[in-house]
């Protein structure tokens, strides 16, 4: 069989395609300069004569690969580059085009981490969370600049950089405290006796009026009845702790679980041994337990020495409990009470000889106090942010997040609020007639509203809404303040309260609040809870506030993540640089002389001399 032959095909006709020309000329000079990305690039590419046929072609080219329907995505602003090779492919149109290395980033206001960033072995949760922290060419570096990067990032960053941080973050990840609100997994859900006692014991020491037959020595406001709770749901989950899990517990069975348990002083020695053994050393959270434990049996008015009836739950329990115990506390409760009383203070005193601090709440923010001016200092988070603040109209969420961090550091500056009263802060809107000192009360929160005698946005917040509303600062009358007009602030306020509150919201329930979170699928309410809160202020600060060497975003080298109390730290700080009265100090933070002597003096010594040098040389320069 003879082969088949097939023809030649012919030749193509037409004119061949254009040479790949590494740099065209541009045909004029830009005289403005285009301020967002999506028109930086259209001007560009017109300005060089590029199509997106031609461009993509240069790109490839190149080594890289780029979807021509992406370039066009860029141009008209639909889309954003976010991945690494997009950004290398970025980084090809400036070489192309001849312009600073940076140019189109620069003008991105990248609002989101780059997509594909984080390493591969690094589980989806940790690598959102590093994402943003990574510098763009981080897959390109070698595998040990790499580790030495996530290093940096995990222990710097994302983990605090403390050791308290550390040891927090370690012990974080195993779950023992006792749930009384029926979250949480079922394996720590406190039992109904135990939640009926706890119900009984918070009622006892948080209501207006105490109840006919009893007597007590102080009252609990709401956050303080959370943070009893917190403590001894703590206490109690470990007990219940397995002892061969993570935990080292006791292993006490749930059901056996009862407040009557407080009562003997074998509990409380297990207890502390077990936190120093823990941790390795005891601290002041121990002695501050064992007063509550004293507390509660103090004659006439502890509750446990009120409530005989606890003892009727209590079983002998090996190793901790003897059944003469039992029966020595069932005969006599008041005997057991005082035992219980005696030997909670005793060893109140000894902890206190030995105890260490764990936590230093100014090593977070050192570099800011002790710079000359720590809220000038601190001011620098504010610019950070408003400088990478992403365009409203394409990315309407993320720059109203930018725009709540940006104003949340604004009012922690100015008012020098705790959390609790900044995050529950009200806000009069629309013209709205302000709430009555009557009704804040009742509710124990401020309010921001605009104020015609003073032109200004004030802030009124009554006396009984401050943790430490007996002091001698409020005098029994409300925390008044006009809001300065500084840094353009009335009009960011303005513009949040009419486009980035309602795009956070997006149309749920309005809680009333000024600060309100991203409303999601999985919200319940748009209003922040502490953890919450603390979490968004943390978050800021790690994006805007930590100095990151290896992206250089960040507006603080040396600084590490903490919380929203830290302003008042810095508040107080920047007064005493500056007179060294611990009184005006206070005014900063509502709070007393003698209180800010306490925690801020350790500031001082060096800045008195200063403050010294400063009068004795106006004598030479006369």
């Amino acid at each position: 069989m003879s082969a088949v032959q097939v023809p030649l095909s012919p030749p193509r006709r037409g004119r061949r395609p254009d040479p790949v020309v590494l740099h065209p000329v541009p045909l004029w000079e830009v005289t403005a300069d285009p301020g967002d990305f999506h028109h930086a690039l259209d001007v560009q590419m017109r300005r060089h004569g590029d199509t997106t046929y031609r461009l993509r072609k240069a790109i490839l080219a190149c080594g890289l690969e780029i979807d021509p329907h992406a370039i066009t995505a860029w141009r008209t602003g639909a889309k954003t580059p976010q991945t690494p090779n997009s950004l290398a492919v970025l980084a090809a149109i400036e070489r192309r085009y001849r312009l600073d290395p940076g140019y189109f980033d620069r003008r991105m206001g990248r609002w989101r981490a780059l997509v594909g960033h984080a390493p591969k072995h690094v589980g989806s949760a940790e690598s959102r969370r590093l994402a943003w922290h990574l510098p763009d060419d981080f897959q390109a570096r070698s595998p040990l600049e790499q580790a030495k990067i996530l290093d940096w990032v995990r222990t710097r960053v994302l983990s605090g950089g403390t050791e308290f941080r550390r040891y927090q973050s370690e012990m974080s990840r195993h779950k023992f405290g006792l749930r009384f609100d029926g979250n949480g997994p079922c394996w720590l859900q406190a039992p109904a006796r135990l939640k009926t006692e706890m119900a009984d014991l918070v009622r006892f020491k948080s209501n207006t009026l105490t109840e006919i037959g009893s007597e007590r020595s102080g009252v609990w406001g709401e956050a303080t009845a959370v943070q009893r709770t917190e403590h001894l749901a703590l206490m109690l989950g470990a007990l219940a702790a397995p002892v061969d899990g993570p935990v080292k517990g006791f292993g006490l069975a749930r059901g056996r679980l009862t407040l009557g348990l407080l009562v003997f002083p074998t509990v409380w020695d297990w207890y502390v041994q077990w936190r120093e053994q823990r941790r390795g050393f005891f601290a002041g959270w121990e002695a501050e337990m064992l007063l509550l434990g004293a507390a509660f049996t103090r004659e006439r008015t502890g509750w446990i020495r009120q409530r005989p009836s606890l003892i009727e739950a209590v079983e002998p329990i090996e190793g901790l409990i003897t059944s003469g115990d039992v029966e020595r506390a069932q005969a006599d409760w008041p005997a057991a009470c005082e035992r219980a009383h005696r030997h909670t203070l005793a060893r109140y005193k000894e902890i206190s000889r030995v105890a260490r601090i764990h936590r230093d709440p100014f090593e977070p923010i050192l570099p800011i106090l002790e710079a000359q001016s720590p809220v000038g200092e601190y001011r620098k988070i504010a610019e950070e942010i408003l400088a990478r603040v992403p365009d409203r109209r394409r990315h309407p969420r993320q720059a109203a997040e930018a725009i709540r961090s940006f104003l949340m550091i604004r009012f922690g500056l100015h008012l020098g609020l705790r959390q609790k009263n900044l995050r529950e802060l009200l806000v009069c809107l629309g013209g709205a007639k302000p709430r009555s000192e009557r009704e804040l009360e009742r509710r124990k929160r401020g309010e921001l509203r605009w104020s015609e005698r003073d032109d200004g946005w004030e802030v009124f917040i009554p006396y009984v809404a401050f943790k430490n509303a007996g002091s001698a600062y409020f005098s029994k009358r409300p925390y008044r303040l006009v809001l300065p007009d500084l840094g353009g602030l009335y009009g960011w306020i303005e513009d949040y309260l009419a486009n980035h509150r309602p795009a956070l919201l997006k149309g749920a329930a309005d809680p009333e609040t000024f600060f309100v979170k991203t409303v999601k699928v999985t919200s319940r309410s748009a209003e922040f809870s502490q953890s919450g809160f603390y979490e968004a202020w943390r978050i800021t600060i790690q994006r805007y506030g930590i100095f990151n060497p290896w992206t250089e975003r960040g507006a603080i080298s040396g600084l590490l993540s903490h919380g929203p109390h830290s302003v008042r730290d810095v508040l107080a700080t920047h007064v005493l640089k500056l007179t060294g009265s611990y009184e005006q100090a206070s005014y900063a933070i509502q709070d007393t002389p003698a209180t800010v002597a306490a925690h801020y003096g350790r500031f001082l010594p060096q800045d008195k001399a200063a403050l010294a040098a400063k009068l004795l040389n106006e004598v030479w320069a006369a």
